[in-house]
C-alpha cells in the first residue's frame, strides 16, 4: 500500500514555552491534518512561524514588537512571501520505502507534483537527500535520491497519485480549521492574523470569517 502525507520539517522544541508544544527530535516531520491535538497543532505554528521570522528590518514593515510573542511572531505577520518547511511525504508500506522531501522544499511547492502528472512529467523536491518523481506512461516513479546510484524507488499508477494528492490537501484544509481554533485560543489577539499567514505559507485559501 502507498500512503502520502503532508509534513511539516521541524527542528526542535526545547526551551519553547509561548504556548503548548509537543517534545520533538531535530529534522523531524510532523504530519498535518485534522487528527492532531492540541500541542501538535501549537508544535506545527511554532515551526512555521520560527522558519519564517526576519531578524532584519527591512524598509516599509514595522519595528518588531519588544514583547516575546509579539516578537516571535513578527516575521509570519509581515513577511510578504510565507514558506513551510516540508513536503509530500510518500510510503510505500510493503517494502518500507519513504521518499522525504529534501532541504529548502516546502508545502507551498506541492503543486510541483502536478507537473509530474499534467505537465513537464517530472519534478524534483529539495536536496540532501534530492527526490525526484518522474511520469512513466501510466505510472509515476518516485526516486528517494537521485544522488545516489542505489536509490530506493516507489511505483505507482497515476490514478493513484491523483487520489492521494487530493487527499493531502483534505488534510490540510483540515490542519487549517484546527489552526483556525487553536489561534482564537492560544493567540487571540492576533488569531486572524496568525490564522491568515498560516493559509498563505500553506497556499491555502483562508477560513471563513465568523468564528
Amino acid at each position: 500500500m502507498i500512503t502520502l502525507h503532508p509534513v511539516l520539517e521541524i527542528l526542535g522544541t526545547r526551551d519553547f514555552d509561548l504556548w503548548p508544544v509537543v517534545e520533538s527530535e531535530p529534522y523531524g516531520f510532523l504530519p498535518l491534518s485534522g487528527r492532531l491535538g492540541t500541542a501538535e497543532v501549537g508544535t506545527a505554528v511554532m515551526r512555521i512561524a520560527e522558519y519564517n521570522s526576519d531578524e532584519t528590518a527591512d524598509e516599509g514593515r514595522p519595528p518588531r514588537p519588544t514583547d516575546p510573542l509579539g516578537s516571535f511572531l513578527h516575521g509570519l505577520l509581515t513577511v510578504e512571501e510565507l514558506s513551510a518547511a516540508g513536503g509530500l511525504r510518500v510510503t510505500d508500506t510493503a517494502t518500507g520505502v519513504t521518499l522525504l522531501p529534501g532541504c529548502c522544499n516546502g508545502l507551498e511547492e506541492r503543486r510541483d507534483w502536478f507537473e509530474v502528472l499534467d505537465g513537464d512529467g517530472w519534478a524534483g523536491f529539495g536536496h540532501d537527500p534530492s527526490p525526484l518523481a518522474e511520469r512513466v506512461g501510466d505510472a509515476v516513479r518516485l526516486t528517494v535520491d537521485v544522488e545516489r546510484a542505489d536509490s530506493p524507488v516507489i511505483e505507482l499508477p497515476v490514478t493513484d497519485l491523483r487520489r492521494l494528492l487530493a487527499d493531502a490537501e483534505r488534510d490540510l484544509t483540515g490542519f487549517l480549521r484546527l489552526a483556525d481554533e487553536w489561534t482564537a485560543r492560544y493567540v487571540p489577539d492576533h488569531a486572524t492574523a496568525v490564522t491568515g499567514a498560516l493559509a498563505r505559507a500553506l497556499a491555502l485559501p483562508a477560513p471563513a470569517e465568523g468564528r
